[in-house]
């Protein structure tokens, strides 16, 4: 699946979608009684004019809706159509009657009705196979799959299993690069390796986020994991705001990222959309950073400040060597707050070389 397939699959309308059928909601609970009964059923959801003029057939219920009784209507041949807030059953044992000329991929009879019904009303549709034992939602034209709770649950603690063994590798790649920036060595090369990892990490983090919706209740333990592994995670706008080049624009940078192919994350590449060209010898230009980073882990120091001492600045080498007076006419800094951004500083750099050694 493509980067941008994904997107559009997980976009907001989706994931408000998807919540409504995780583990935990009482229409899973129904559906996941059918499935246990080895049934098959086709369910739409929603009772507005475009949707019921699909609906033929059937007898009007308008009951409310409860998993048990779910279950027992959907021993019938027919559709269930429920409410669009899911609180009543409005018919059951009814016909959907799409229109026959919309394309679909589908080759079992309730499949296709549900494809061609959400393609042509844009609302939701779920089939139920009776001999895949899969729970299938339909929503405009997008088709997936809902996972088992056991499937989901191991594919989420492997995902975190990774992204454990990511981020030790990111923090230990950060130290080195604070160290390498406080001794003037800072190459692309290893910008480009930084931001690679940290796109991985968050790559990873999504996904594990995706998983923590699919459980629902179920993934409560998980949610709180990740949490955990991505609270000291740096920031990657504090990276791009440090290193791209003259004239980038930060969120643009981010975007193209955010949307770049797994096998074009590579250096080269990183150079490019940092503003930099992708000439043969790139990767071994020093670069300078402007000290975004650095400065914000020096606590209780503010971002308006951090700016402000770079806008004044232009470089974490001139900051570094800045005299308390220079800090001082900084706006927004006072002396006292001057000699927390020098000791900081030093505090900064004397933890990344100790750290580097270790």
């Amino acid at each position: 699946m493509t980067k941008k397939r994904q997107d559009k699959l997980w976009d907001a309308k989706f994931v408000k979608t998807i919540k409504k059928l995780v583990p935990g909601t009482p229409l899973r609970e129904g559906l996941e009684n059918i499935l246990r009964a080895k049934m098959g059923v086709l369910v739409l959801v929603g009772n507005n004019q475009p949707l019921l003029d699909v609906v033929d057939g059937g007898f009007s219920l308008n009951c409310e809706y409860t998993p048990a009784g779910f279950y027992e209507l959907g021993k019938m041949d027919g559709a269930l159509i429920l409410s669009s807030d899911l609180k009543h059953i409005i018919y059951a044992n009814a016909q959907l009657v799409p229109d026959s000329k919309i394309p679909t991929t589908e080759t079992g009879t309730r499949h296709r009705t549900a494809e061609r019904v959400a393609k042509q009303t844009g609302g939701l549709v779920i089939a139920i196979s009776q001999r895949r034992n899969l729970i299938t939602m339909y929503l405009g034209d997008l088709r997936y799959t809902l996972k088992d709770i056991t499937v989901s649950l191991s594919r989420a603690n492997q995902a975190l299993q990774t992204l454990e063994k990511y981020c030790k590798v990111l923090v230990r790649s950060l130290t080195n690069l604070s160290a390498l920036e406080f001794e003037d060595f800072v190459t692309l090369l290893d910008v480009a390796e930084i931001i690679i990892r940290v796109e991985q990490v968050s790559r990873i983090a999504m996904e594990i986020e995706r998983h923590v919706i699919e459980l629902g209740s179920e993934g409560r333990l998980v949610s709180m994991q990740l949490e955990e592994l991505m609270a000291e995670q740096d920031d990657m706008e504090l990276l791009l705001k440090d290193y791209c080049f003259n004239g980038c624009q930060v969120q643009e940078v981010r975007e193209q990222l955010a949307v770049l192919p797994e096998e074009n994350l590579e250096p080269y590449t990183i150079c490019r959309i940092l503003g930099y060209g992708a000439t043969p010898n790139i990767l071994d230009v020093p670069v300078v950073p402007h000290g975004f980073r650095v400065l914000k882990r020096i606590p209780r120091l503010p971002m308006s400040i951090v700016e402000n001492v770079v806008t004044h600045f232009k470089t974490l080498p001139c900051i570094y060597n800045a005299t308390i007076v220079e800090l001082d006419d900084v706006e927004g800094i006072g002396e006292v707050r001057a000699k927390t951004i020098k000791d900081g500083l030093k505090r900064v750099r004397e933890q990344a070389l100790l750290d580097r050694n270790m």
